[in-house]
């Protein structure tokens, strides 16, 4: 199984805490936070890694370099910012797979991975997003699932009683993807400009994960993070 892990944001939030690292590299209980997303998809079965990265990323190659000196990955790198979107289709160049797991490298969440990529496949879904069931939320936006699981709508971001949010870890369809993104311009959002502009042309599954999720985007939940991740 093959993943993109997209690591070129700002962090701008995250200045104030971490200033002079790109945030994947965000001390977390003694590690960059990368660590644990590597650890945790090695562990999952994935084999092949493509980094998509862009500010300060010379540190990320660096870091890669002398830590997973074995690791099977490659990387692109955004001279200038392209969106999550940009930098997915940027990085799909190096993709060999049809179904490729993408991972915003800020999150960490806990999904059986083989049985995601199994539900894609036999759902012969465009897209499958692990979703996670919150409460009392307003830093995220919802998403909307039918019985079937099938994911009926996204919403923006406003309080939320009870609902699913997109996890931050999707399986794509390599080809189906690039299809119909070719005719957006380079800059653009995988979420707002494809998912939703196209959610009713193809089929989005949602997965749903109970295991632990962590968006470390936010000072409040990087200091949450040091305490969880000292105790894995």
């Amino acid at each position: 199984m093959q993943a993109i892990i997209l690591a070129g944001g700002l962090g701008t939030r995250l200045k104030i805490v971490v200033a002079d690292k790109p945030k994947v590299l965000s001390p977390v209980a003694g590690n960059p936070f990368l660590f644990y997303i590597i650890e945790y998809l090695k562990n999952q079965g994935i084999t092949q890694y493509i980094f998509a990265l862009g500010y300060l990323s010379e540190q990320v190659i660096t870091y890669l370099k002398e830590n997973y000196p074995s690791l099977q990955y490659q990387y692109t790198i955004e001279d200038t910012p392209l969106g999550t979107g940009g930098a997915l289709k940027k990085a799909f160049q190096l993709a060999t797979e049809k179904n490729v797991l993408v991972v915003n490298a800020d999150t960490y969440f806990d999904v059986n991975i083989p049985l995601m990529f199994q539900e894609h496949i036999q759902n012969n879904a465009h897209c499958t997003i692990a979703l996670k069931q919150m409460e009392n939320f307003d830093r995220y936006g919802s998403v909307d699932i039918d019985e079937q699981n099938n994911i009926v709508s996204f919403k923006e971001k406003t309080f939320v009683k009870q609902g699913y949010i997109n996890g931050g870890y999707l399986i794509f369809d390599k080809d189906y993807f690039l299809l119909k993104t070719k005719h957006l311009p380079p800059v653009f959002s995988y979420e707002k400009d494809f998912l939703e502009k196209e959610l009713y042309q193809m089929k989005v599954k949602g997965f749903i994960a109970k295991g632990y999720f962590i968006d470390i985007g936010i000072p409040a939940d990087f200091a949450l993070a040091q305490q969880v991740f000292a105790k894995k």
